[in-house]
């Protein structure tokens, strides 16, 4: 016996395949779409769980954002040697004077000497500057070096009296001229 053929010439589609070939490879199609719709929800899954493991509090590790905020700067050690010309210090460009070291070492270690050197305080602006970093900017207690640092700073970076034009007048009884 010949076997024959289910499908009639009818039934093929332009392409050479049968309308149950057709809907076979639209079903495939339909499967492969539900199978990688589920492996991409498990993946989502396993990925916002990992993210949540490690958000968690047990997990020590802060991140590098988080240890910005953390961590809070040790002073720093002295420096050796101070280099001074015409009585500024190379490095720094900060008088020279008691206390530039400690000065140096403890305010360049968070900011450039530039913060210093372009303001002018008395020693209480020079104190109320320094309680801001302590309460916004996570500067340490200066325990003893405080003194230090206020002394050379009111010393040295103190307002100036005003140059490059007169003293305004003070005492002076002015009259309109008349024509």
């Amino acid at each position: 016996m010949k076997k024959t053929n289910d499908t009639s010439p009818d039934d093929a589609s332009p392409g050479g395949t049968s309308a149950t070939d057709q809907q076979t490879i639209n079903n495939l199609i339909k499967i492969t779409k539900l199978v990688m719709g589920i492996v991409m929800l498990l993946l989502g899954g396993i990925i916002f769980l990992t993210y949540q493991l490690n958000k968690s509090p047990e997990n020590t590790q802060p991140t590098l954002a988080t240890k910005a905020v953390i961590e809070t700067p040790k002073p720093p050690a002295a420096t050796a040697e101070t280099q001074l010309e015409d009585g500024k210090d190379v490095q720094t460009g900060l008088l020279a004077g008691d206390g530039l070291q400690v000065v140096k070492s403890t305010c360049t270690a968070c900011h450039s000497s530039a913060l210093i050197l372009q303001n002018r305080f008395t020693r209480e602006g020079w104190h109320q500057t320094i309680v801001w970093m302590q309460e916004t900017q996570g500067l340490w207690d200066l325990g003893e070096n405080e003194a230090i640092i206020l002394d050379y700073l009111a010393a040295n970076y103190a307002p100036e009296a005003p140059t490059g034009r007169r003293i305004p007048l003070n005492g002076i009884e002015w009259y309109e001229l008349k024509e």
